[in-house]
């Protein structure tokens, strides 16, 4: 059974990169037919689909994040990582990353896929 654990810095200040690691256990990132997402959710708000990285690397963003967003993974760790620059307060939020087989780029639900446990994310001076 494939598993997924976020890690990462729990505070960042604002204008830095936030840099986030998803660890997959239970399984390869590049033997299953998987996209490998991230998703937020801020305080009173859906979730957002922030972007993905195929298991074969093909890369994925949302529009409105793109231009801040950096996915790429680390293959011999079986790791997947996500940077955000220029951050700012309103990039506050959980930070989940979860496992889908097809692309999903909104409505994600919960229930949806293999998530992790999420990462709360503050940004503050």
């Amino acid at each position: 059974q494939v598993q997924l654990q976020e890690s990462g810095p729990g505070l960042v200040r604002p204008s830095q990169t936030l840099s986030l690691t998803c660890t997959v256990s239970g399984g390869s990132i590049t033997t299953y037919a998987s996209y490998w997402n991230w998703i937020r959710q801020s305080p009173g708000e859906g979730l957002e689909w922030m972007g993905a990285v195929h298991s074969a690397g093909s890369t994925y963003y949302n529009p409105s994040l793109k231009s801040r967003t950096s996915i790429s993974r680390d293959t011999s760790k079986n790791q997947f990582t996500l940077q955000l620059s220029s951050v700012t307060p309103e990039d506050a939020a959980v930070y989940y990353c979860a496992r889908s087989i097809g692309l999903k780029t909104s409505d994600w639900v919960r229930g949806y896929g293999t998530w992790g446990q999420g990462t709360q994310v503050t940004v503050s001076s």
